[in-house]
């Protein structure tokens, strides 16, 4: 992160709910106008993170600050903070457009200022066919457009996504990310809990890689992918796994076992052509190659292979 003060600090934070420890001194920063995303497995303490953040819990201990003052989720002004929770806290039996009068109206707003945001979103967000119909009848999708939609009338600095693609179809998905890159181009700050590789990637400048309650590291996706000592992975599978760790120690390149079925990755200094990298394993049985450029992927999976637990927290 640049010289600029965080606009969303986190320093230390611990939760436990009874004998369970779902933050373990949790620490990330998120400048203003950033997509920041908290990466990492369900169950890793996402969610919980997310919770602080917006004042629904207190830390059993650290800090959480926006701009510079502890988080109020139902106060207006410039720190006002709004949250699209993974499972959408709607009221069923109140169509689209009750829910964004009612979650209004709870923030403040009333009459004609009212009617213009409401309004706004539901044109915003393609709402208009949906705006009468009962929440509990619109797919997962539609449930998820109107839920951000409420996070957002109150017109908070700061907007927290919860898995926000968790449960819909591809297709809204797509829109979904297309709503949070249009966001973040008008300069909103986003922080973004998913487990989706490839949403982190596509929307966020900056993460947060998690695992068990801490942050294992934290950068853009380039300042992650440099860490790995690589140019290049070759995954392999083969019936002889101890012939390629041979093989692949002579050469020179480290061997990783990421979980894969049968499966070894070998870290290359430089891409290889298929060719010449059968040539290389000349004598090793080969089932299945590939090789492919480092990426968000392969540093993500060093990072849960190489932390031990009292390591969690580091970042560079």
């Amino acid at each position: 992160m640049s010289g600029a003060p965080a606009f969303v600090a986190a320093h230390g934070l611990a939760k436990r709910f009874g004998s369970r420890e779902a933050l373990r001194r949790l620490d990330f920063e998120v400048a203003r106008g950033e997509v920041f995303a908290l990466l990492g497995p369900n169950g890793c303490g996402k969610s919980t993170a997310l919770a602080l953040v917006a004042g629904l819990l207190a830390p059993d201990a650290g800090w959480v600050q926006i701009d510079g003052r502890p988080p109020a989720p139902q106060r207006g002004g410039p720190a006002a903070i709004g949250l699209a929770p993974q499972d959408a806290a709607l009221y069923r039996d109140l169509t689209a457009r009750e829910n964004l009068e009612f979650f209004g109206r709870l923030h403040g707003l009333g009459g004609a200022a009212l009617r213009r945001r409401v309004d706004e979103l539901v044109q915003r967000f393609g709402l208009g066919p949906h705006a009468g119909q009962r929440v509990g009848t619109l797919s997962g999708g539609w449930q998820q457009r109107v839920s951000i939609a409420v996070a957002l009338v109150h017109a908070p600095a700061l907007l927290l996504l919860d898995e926000p693609t968790a449960s819909v179809d591809v297709q809204a998905r797509g829109a979904i990310g297309a709503l949070v890159e249009e966001l973040a181009r008008e300069g909103l700050t986003l922080l973004l809990a998913t487990h989706h590789l490839d949403e982190a990637e596509r929307l966020c400048s900056r993460m947060a890689l998690m695992r068990e309650g801490r942050v294992l590291a934290c950068g853009t996706v380039a300042e992650l992918v440099a860490a790995l000592p690589a140019r290049a992975v070759a995954s392999v599978r083969t019936a002889d796994p101890s012939a390629l760790r041979a093989r692949a120690a002579a050469l020179g390149w480290p061997v990783r076992d990421w979980g894969a079925p049968q499966a070894l990755s070998l870290l290359l200094p430089e891409p290889l052509p298929l060719a010449d990298l059968v040539q290389a394993l000349q004598g090793v049985p080969l089932s299945a190659l590939a090789v492919q450029p480092v990426g968000l992927e392969h540093a993500y999976r060093e990072r849960l292979a190489d932390s031990q637990p009292e390591d969690f927290g580091s970042t560079p």
